[in-house]
């Protein structure tokens, strides 16, 4: 492991350093290319290409990759029906789980590598029973896997999906349990064009107003637009933005290039995410509704797996792991 680069914070205002925190950025080399990092508990872990599994820990300030010790439960089977290239999300509320199935090759945007999309969501609840939510023909779920959120802070868990209309492009819906039934909950206004596509990266309190909100970076092949959402009744109705970031490659399956995560330990979320180039990687934080750059990592290469955060060293503040090019994984660490 070595130490890559120690970085002053800066705020975007005037690029006043923030003189108490250092970013640093830690490089551990694995065996092979890092395609996957999972959070299970205290744990993370990582998977290499080769199907190798380690577990991330910290040490005494160091951090350390380690075999897992014993045999790791195995990603869930897709049911029958599902979306060849989609993933289960698991919960432990009313949903228990939930993927996206009736795939279908009536929208041939293909942003996600391939033109087989999904026309419908199917959930399995807590009780065992099946229920799904299906789309009419003028719209696909342009995504791979459902989010299980709580977005209006019920107690009870939402669906959060990408839903593209064939002639509008796409917008975040939110798909809900009602007497037994998956009904749409709220949804946002489409981008407006055809093969115009979003990425999610997160629900939490950005600008610490008391109310949750939804991050997604809009058109991030063209110029992205960092958006984020409030829930207004049966509308998501757009809050604060910024200009000039991208989480997603065009054609790649990995939409994780972006993340939330508490960096200064204010209990307020920051986004992690790339700029534009997906040269960067800043640390953008809307807190008390201003946009500020917390942070501006420079990448050597192309990030292989989801961006991933934890408080690995239990200080109150979130490190971020992601794999790249030429067999590393990463991690950003803030320190006082």
């Amino acid at each position: 492991m070595k130490v890559l680069i120690a970085a002053s914070l800066f705020l975007l205002t005037g690029l006043t350093p923030v003189a108490a925190n250092v970013l640093k950025v830690y490089e551990l080399a694995t065996d092979s290319e890092v395609n996957k990092i999972t959070l299970s508990g205290d744990h993370v872990i990582v998977k290499t290409r080769n199907s190798k599994h380690q577990i991330l820990r910290s040490r005494e300030g160091a951090f350390t990759l380690e075999p897992p010790g014993k045999a790791l439960p195995a990603a869930p089977d897709l049911p029958e029906g599902s979306l060849p290239d989609g993933e289960i999300a698991t919960g432990s509320g009313n949903i228990r789980k939930v993927w996206l199935s009736a795939p279908t090759t009536r929208y041939g945007h293909a942003v996600l590598g391939d033109a087989i999309e999904a026309g419908a969501v199917t959930a399995e609840l807590s009780d065992g029973s099946i229920v799904t939510y299906t789309l009419p023909e003028t719209s696909v779920f342009e995504d791979r896997f459902p989010r299980l959120v709580d977005i209006d802070g019920d107690g009870e868990t939402e669906i959060l999906l990408v839903k593209a209309w064939l002639d509008q492009g796409a917008a975040l819906i939110v798909i809900a349990l009602n007497n037994g039934k998956l009904e749409v909950r709220a949804e946002a206004e489409a981008i407006g064009q055809s093969n115009r596509w979003l990425n999610p990266v997160g629900v939490g309190d950005f600008d610490n107003d008391g109310r949750n909100e939804i991050a997604a970076v809009i058109t991030p092949h063209i110029g992205g637009t960092l958006q984020l959402y409030e829930m207004q009744g049966n509308h998501l109705v757009k809050d604060h933005s910024a200009y000039g970031f991208s989480n997603h490659a065009m054609g790649s399956r990995n939409l994780g290039l972006s993340v939330m995560a508490d960096l200064n330990g204010d209990r307020t979320p920051e986004i992690v995410v790339p700029d534009a180039s997906r040269r960067n990687l800043l640390g953008i934080s809307f807190k008390d509704g201003k946009f500020r750059e917390l942070s501006r990592v420079p990448l050597t290469g192309p990030i292989t797996s989801p961006l991933r955060s934890a408080d690995l060293d239990g200080d109150g503040r979130d490190e971020v792991v992601f794999g790249m090019a030429s067999n590393w994984l990463i991690v950003l660490r803030l320190k006082p």
